[in-house]
């Protein structure tokens, strides 16, 4: 996702499930794939390097899970306290995300 328009539309109707030091936010689109938007807050993590790694953790995860997504776009947002988390915290955080969001989308 690379449109302002694209991240507040998300924001806007989008499904959200939580915990794990990070939201995920998901709504339907019309590309004909998934699609992959991150928030990773200064306030919340303040080392470039810290937001670079949880950047470079999420895109990875996506990429290994995204054949299981519908035509969604997923905002991934970055909550207070997720820079206490190492990376096998933040995979499996993100392993019961995805599930949840697959499972989200298969009921509607």
């Amino acid at each position: 996702m690379n449109h302002p328009g694209d991240f507040s539309r998300v924001f806007r109707q989008g499904k959200r499930t939580g915990g794990g030091g990070l939201t995920v936010i998901s709504v339907e689109n019309t590309v004909g794939h998934p699609r992959l938007g991150l928030a990773i807050a200064k306030k919340h993590i303040k080392l470039a390097t810290g937001r670079n790694r949880l950047k470079r953790i999420i895109r990875e995860s996506f990429r290994q899970h995204q054949s299981a997504f519908p035509n969604i776009d997923i905002v991934v947002l970055s909550r207070p306290g997720v820079n206490q988390r190492d990376n096998a915290q933040i995979w499996a955080a993100l392993e019961r995300h995805w599930l949840t969001v697959v499972a989200q989308w298969q009921k509607s």
